[in-house]
């Protein structure tokens, strides 16, 4: 199965599955939710909203969790 580009539209159920590490990144991200199960079902966006992320930040997050990802495969 190919991995999904992350973006900010990728569901966070995805991202996990395909990217197990994003887990960790996001919890240091203030996005701790995953742990809870509620966000499972949404987007990136969609969970960086809720925690009152700007559309700047999200962007941003999006750009490091990719960076980080990266670095992780190395």
């Amino acid at each position: 199965m190919v991995k999904p580009d992350i973006s900010s539209e990728i569901m966070v159920e995805d991202l996990i599955k395909f990217y197990p590490a994003a887990n960790g990144f996001l919890n240091s991200r203030g996005l701790h939710c995953i742990i809870c199960g509620g966000s499972v079902w949404g987007s990136l966006r969609e969970l960086a909203l809720d925690k009152k992320f700007s559309e700047e930040q999200i962007s941003i997050l999006v750009a490091d969790l990719k960076a980080f990802l990266a670095s992780e495969s190395v």
